[in-house]
């Protein structure tokens, strides 16, 4: 570990490209100025842990919000003691995207939304852990470069199950009511899901209890070395 004197806020006018929003602008936005902050890797530092997403994407009943909040439990406990927030799909609909509906474009927006809110938690210095269907590739994959851009990091799990797997569990009645036509554009009945090219992480849903899953996630990420927590000592911070 080496030390490191603690970041001046003042002293960053310029934030490096990665810190700066996406280029796109409407007529409105072409008035509005970035705010120049902290670096992440200065708040990285400040906090003495790194921020960043775990995606986990799957079939409606694959088990995702059950794994993202054992995991949640898991890095805010110790011996981590990590800051840990889990995002949910459901919830989030309750509020944010509350006005969204299951259209293609609707599903598109919910990932936009979502992905940039990962993505102040990450850049937070927070583990932001999603849940979300998120059942087009493209999508995803757009929610993946939002992170690249402003140098965080981006863990996709695929919580991979069979649609008659989840079929069979369907807690909330949810496919029953799709083979009746009581739900228009159902993940896995009447509408896709693109699985995962290159997730970070698959889990095995029917064959992989929820601890389990938890296990295999945080090895990962402490392969990574995204769990260590830095040191403040006086005089300066001793860098992650």
């Amino acid at each position: 570990m080496s030390t490191s004197t603690a970041p001046d806020p003042t002293s960053t006018p310029n934030p490096p490209p990665s810190s700066h929003p996406p280029t796109t602008t409407t007529t409105n936005q072409n008035n509005l100025t970035w705010s120049p902050s902290l670096t992440h890797p200065q708040r990285s530092l400040l906090r003495c842990q790194k921020g960043l997403t775990i995606w986990l994407t799957g079939l409606s009943a694959s088990g995702k919000s059950t794994i993202a909040t054992a995991l949640e439990t898991t890095l805010l406990s110790p011996p981590h003691s990590l800051s840990a927030y889990r995002l949910d799909g459901d919830n989030i609909r309750h509020g944010l995207n509350a006005d969204l509906g299951f259209s293609p474009s609707d599903r598109e927006e919910n990932i936009r939304r979502i992905a940039h809110v990962a993505a102040l938690f990450a850049d937070a210095c927070t583990l932001a852990i999603t849940s979300f269907i998120s059942p087009y590739r493209a999508d995803r994959e757009t929610a993946r470069k939002l992170h690249a851009e402003r140098g965080l990091e981006f863990v996709e799990v695929w919580v991979d199950v069979s649609v008659e797997e989840a079929e069979r569990r369907d807690p909330k009645g949810l496919y029953k009511k799709a083979r009746k036509g009581e739900l228009k554009e159902f993940t896995g009945i009447s509408a896709p899901y693109e699985e995962p090219e290159s997730a970070e992480i698959r889990i095995r849903g029917a064959e992989t209890s929820v601890e389990e899953a938890v296990k295999q996630i945080v090895r990962f990420l402490e392969g990574k070395g995204y769990l260590k927590r830095g040191e403040v000592q006086e005089g300066g911070l001793v860098e992650m």
